[in-house]
């Protein structure tokens, strides 16, 4: 658990999930603020030993007890966060304690009045991250998890997705929250899904996607990538004109801009977006035309050189723009029903129909 301190430039909780760094995974950031295949790795910290050390059910008990005093909350807070890998079914506890969750999420809000303007300090940002890092445990575990959204939780995180501020407790506090949601669609539930897609998720994470750090921006990008494994994130953002222009558009920007600063780890996040879109004909007529030509050629051999899973996506990609329209594909690219001669829809207020 790294914790920042007013002076400290050592980021907040960990936004992955626990155990997870796989190439399918939600990325991790390790202590450094980089991305790492392991989301426990925070070589050269000293609060390494004492995460490592067993905590007895007592001490949990407490602290958990403690998040209702004010006076002893922010300690617990800590506390919990930096254990919470360490107690499996610590989201269970939280959930059905008296209290517990409401006050995690009195402690998101009242940072509120500091998102505008935006004057979040960085201690007031580690405390919100400690509480959040609370929720994503919540949102992690199977037994809590439905639970989490049926009570609209991810909804009070979306004021801090909306953040515009590159101060580092703005970036922490947006990183924080976009590990709860990729802590949801991690597991590849329908229910999620279908939950998410009734909210701004979509067009906050392309915001993220276009203006956050390169850890942000693929943790949303990863966002992005499982919404759309699932058939009706899919079809849903391949609905409307707007909606596929809007991705493909910040997916296009993407590519260009990792001609100027790749990142593997990012890119490869991006052609499974893009692998995926090609899965509807529709979509898939459209990017025939739109796809950056820089993923068409060899532009980035050297970036991938090691990534034999992308490099395999990247070719599938390619293929399946390259195959001709099948009969059933044709039918559906009727003037009234493609993606490319739809009339855009009207926006919701960040952009997407």
């Amino acid at each position: 658990m790294n914790i920042i301190s007013p002076t400290s430039s050592t980021p907040p909780p960990n936004p992955s999930t626990p155990g997870n760094g796989g190439g399918n995974g939600l990325p991790s950031v390790g202590s450094s603020g980089q991305l790492s295949n392991n989301s426990s790795t925070n070589s050269g910290q000293p609060s390494n030993s004492a995460n490592n050390t067993p905590v007895s059910r007592e001490r949990i008990a407490v602290w958990i007890t403690e998040l209702l005093s004010s006076s002893t909350r922010e300690a617990a807070l800590m506390e919990l966060s930096r254990k919470r890998e360490k107690v499996s079914d610590l989201a269970v506890l939280l959930w059905n304690s008296f209290g517990s969750v409401a006050v995690l999420l009195y402690e998101v809000i009242s940072v509120y009045p500091y998102i505008t303007p935006p004057t979040l300090t960085a201690q007031q940002s580690n405390r919100v991250c400690n509480a959040l890092a609370l929720l994503q445990c919540i949102a992690s575990h199977p037994e809590t998890r439905t639970l989490f959204i049926q009570a609209n939780v991810p909804l009070f995180l979306y004021p801090f997705l909306n953040t515009k501020s590159s101060t580092r407790p703005f970036e922490y506090l947006r990183l924080t929250s976009l590990g709860v949601i990729g802590a949801l669609v991690k597991t590849d539930e329908t229910e999620v899904i279908n939950f998410l897609l009734t909210t701004e998720i979509i067009p906050l994470s392309l915001r993220i996607m276009q203006s956050g750090s390169e850890l942000s921006k693929t943790v949303a990008t990863f966002i992005l990538q499982k919404i759309l494994a699932d058939d009706s994130g899919l079809n849903y953002i391949c609905q409307t004109f707007d909606r596929f222009s809007h991705v493909a558009m910040v997916l296009g920007r993407m590519v260009l801009q990792q001609q100027r600063e790749p990142s593997g780890r990012l890119l490869k996040h991006i052609i499974r977006c893009y692998l995926r879109l090609s899965d509807n004909p529709r979509a898939r007529e459209a990017l025939r035309s739109c796809l950056p030509d820089c993923l068409k050629d060899h532009t980035f051999d050297i970036v991938l050189k090691d990534d034999q899973s992308t490099k395999k996506w990247l070719s599938q990609l390619i293929l399946n723009l390259e195959a001709p329209p099948t009969n059933n594909s044709q039918q559906q690219q009727q003037p009234s029903t493609s993606i490319l001669s739809q009339q855009a829809q009207p926006a919701s207020p960040l952009g997407m129909g």
